[in-house]
């Protein structure tokens, strides 16, 4: 039985609470520009009528065996998908058939609990981005076997890995995100300045910390505020007067002046965020009682105040965690995996109802992928993986990137199925980056990682499943210019 919250319940507050809320409820700063890159912003992002984009990124924390979401279903292919994994197989005939736009000479189907994951493929409104992960530079398995070319640093490790996934800096450890690189050069043309372009469900994170610009943090119920502040009984009162008192006097020392400066940012911005949901009307959309989906949903209602909020560029960013399946991947993700389909489904479903799903791009991000070779119970850390973009701006009912061969030796495995990712972060960012606003000839501040794998200012997009957001529009979708990466995409027994 699900626990029902109390929703009368109030938390103690100590002082290591009160400066904690003080700091996560963080105060949007102002990007810093200079005139000629502020114009060329305003000038990217000007559009007729309402010019709103959002990016939502589900990170899937651990490093989710995507080789069990998206499997190859042909007897051939099958047959070396099942005599790789072994006990890890799922049954052939329990897979969810779906038929790609661009054929490759494969069949594919899903994994049997991605149900709803399958009917917005076949309504080409979700895609799967194949065999992405961290490179410094494009790497065969040559170059990978005798040394000549650079490798991610700490390849294999979770902390590096998911950092490296949320930087784009893959050969070093930078606590700055691509998300808040966007963020200093984009938050100004947002009007809101108590709250960030970037708002996070789940605390800290390094994809949406800029150098200049921080994120806001709320949770699944909304923003959190000072206890018992702004409230009507006589205690609040004298309590609310008492902080107003304090935040409101000349301080001369400089940790004093920032700290009642952040504080009142904080509160100002509670105040305000939970206004603009307070008035909102309720949502349509019905959405299960689990912590993901309340996160989608409080997502959701987020982006239905961003007129009240002075918003047209957000970020969000979520995180699940519990994917290090080193055993019981089988029996682990028939749990797990259900939860995520129905969540992003409810997602789409209310961004539909709010007018907007041409508007948001949801895609997933982990640490890395996993062996396709068994250890005898799961599987362990590797490098490619596949990945998930949802939303109407996207080219979706197909497999962008090329999906790799799965059988153990073949022209990526770096042994044990330890496949050399055929895309780079950097590319799949930069698909992202581009429609979100980010100029081309601006992507490397971004992704100082990104010449090394497509060209800024060319006539195509890196992978094509999104148009770049200056990019001009074609009927029925946002601008997409790019090339179908299909039209690329071969099988590696046919490269090598």
């Amino acid at each position: 039985m699900a626990k029902t919250k109390n929703p009368d319940a109030r938390p103690v507050i100590t002082r290591r609470r009160f400066l904690g809320q003080a700091s996560c409820a963080a105060v949007g700063t102002t990007a810093l520009f200079n005139t000629a890159l502020n114009m060329r912003m305003f000038n990217a992002l000007a559009a007729p009528g309402e010019d709103y984009r959002a990016l939502v990124c589900l990170f899937l924390g651990g490093g989710i065996d995507s080789f069990n979401v998206l499997v190859p279903s042909g007897p051939t292919e099958y047959q070396e998908y099942a005599d790789v994994r072994r006990d890890l197989a799922l049954p052939q005939t329990a897979l969810l058939p779906i038929a790609p736009a661009t054929p490759d000479g494969r069949a594919y189907g899903l994994h049997p609990g991605l149900a709803e994951l399958q009917t917005l493929f076949g309504q080409s409104r979700l895609a799967f981005v194949a065999n992405v992960g961290t490179l410094v530079q494009p790497t065969t398995l040559q170059q990978y076997r005798n040394g000549s070319a650079a490798l991610p640093l700490g390849l294999f490790s979770h902390s590096d890995q998911a950092m490296h996934w949320q930087s784009s800096v893959p050969d070093q450890r930078s606590a700055v995100g691509w998300a808040g690189r966007m963020a200093d050069l984009l938050q100004a043309v947002n009007c809101n300045t108590n709250i960030g372009m970037n708002i996070s469900l789940a605390g800290n994170n390094i994809w949406q910390s800029g150098r200049v610009t921080t994120h806001y943090t709320i949770t699944e119920d909304g923003s959190t505020g000072l206890w018992d502040y702004g409230e009507t009984t006589p205690g609040a009162i004298v309590r609310t007067e008492a902080v107003d008192g304090l935040l409101g006097l000349q301080y001369q020392h400089l940790f004093e002046k920032t700290f009642a400066a952040r504080m009142r940012g904080a509160i100002d911005a509670h105040i305000e965020f939970s206004n603009a949901i307070a008035a909102l009307p309720p949502l349509q959309t019905p959405f299960s009682d689990t912590s993901l989906s309340r996160r989608f949903r409080m997502i959701a209602l987020t982006i239905a105040a961003r007129q009240a909020l002075c918003m047209k560029r957000q970020t969000f960013f979520i995180e699940v965690g519990g994917w290090d399946h080193h055993d019981e991947v089988v029996l682990n993700q028939e749990t797990m995996l259900p939860v995520v389909s129905r969540a992003l489904s409810e997602f789409h479903s209310a961004l539909v109802e709010l007018d907007v799903v041409d508007q948001v791009t949801t895609f997933t991000a982990s640490d890395f992928g996993r062996t396709l070779s068994s250890n005898g119970r799961g599987s362990d850390h590797a490098w490619g993986g596949n990945h998930i973009v949802m939303g109407g701006a996207v080219a979706g009912g197909d497999i962008h990137g090329s999906f790799p061969d799965l059988y153990l030796g073949n022209s990526l495995d770096t042994g044990r199925g330890r496949l050399i990712p055929t895309t780079s972060v950097d590319a799949y960012f930069a698909e992202l980056a581009l429609w979100f606003g980010v100029p081309a000839a601006d992507l490397p501040l971004v992704l100082p990682n990104i010449s090394r794998f497509w060209t800024p200012g060319s006539a195509t997009t890196p992978l094509g499943f999104l148009g770049g957001g200056d990019m001009p529009a074609r009927p029925g979708r946002p601008g997409r210019k790019g090339s179908r990466s299909g039209d690329k995409r071969s099988s590696e027994r046919d490269r090598s």
